[in-house]
């Protein structure tokens, strides 16, 4: 299997998302659901336990590391990511996403650096997209990623 994530330029700059990856040989393809940083205990059918955990950038890395977690479990793992989606809840301060203080791109950058380098803002990650929201399924909620990813042969 390869994977070719190709560069996103704009004005002769590298941009913190890659352009578009193409996929070949592949075995099949993981889609995750949104996943959000929710405690062990918490029970949403029956809203019970413990609920969302932490502030932005603490949710940041427990989703982070629920995706990944979710990639290994199902097959296939970080290094086969082919696009990401971020919802993140507003406040949008400067009219725009990525002024707010829930977008932690630090974060993303962190764990990436240590789990999967190759897929840090500066290098070559996947494709992206942020997209601001009001709202999210629960008040707590600041930050729901979507993954997709390559099955491996």
């Amino acid at each position: 299997m390869e994977l070719a994530t190709h560069k996103k330029f704009k004005n002769g700059r590298l941009m913190p998302w890659g352009k578009g990856t193409v996929v070949s040989g592949a075995k099949g393809t993981v889609y995750l659901c949104g996943n959000t940083a929710t405690s062990d205990d918490y029970d949403p059918m029956g809203k019970t336990g413990g609920g969302f955990v932490g502030d932005a950038a603490a949710q940041w890395r427990a989703v982070l590391g629920n995706i990944k977690s979710d990639l290994e479990e199902l097959g296939s793992g970080l290094e086969h990511l082919i696009r990401l989606t971020f919802f993140v809840r507003g406040p949008f301060p400067d009219g725009g996403v990525l002024g707010s203080p829930n977008f932690r791109l630090d974060v993303l950058d962190e764990f990436f650096a240590e789990h999967c380098p190759k897929h840090c803002s500066y290098n070559n990650p996947p494709p992206s997209e942020v997209i601001g929201v009001a709202a999210l399924a629960q008040a707590d909620i600041v930050i729901e990623i979507v993954a997709v990813a390559a099955l491996p042969d």
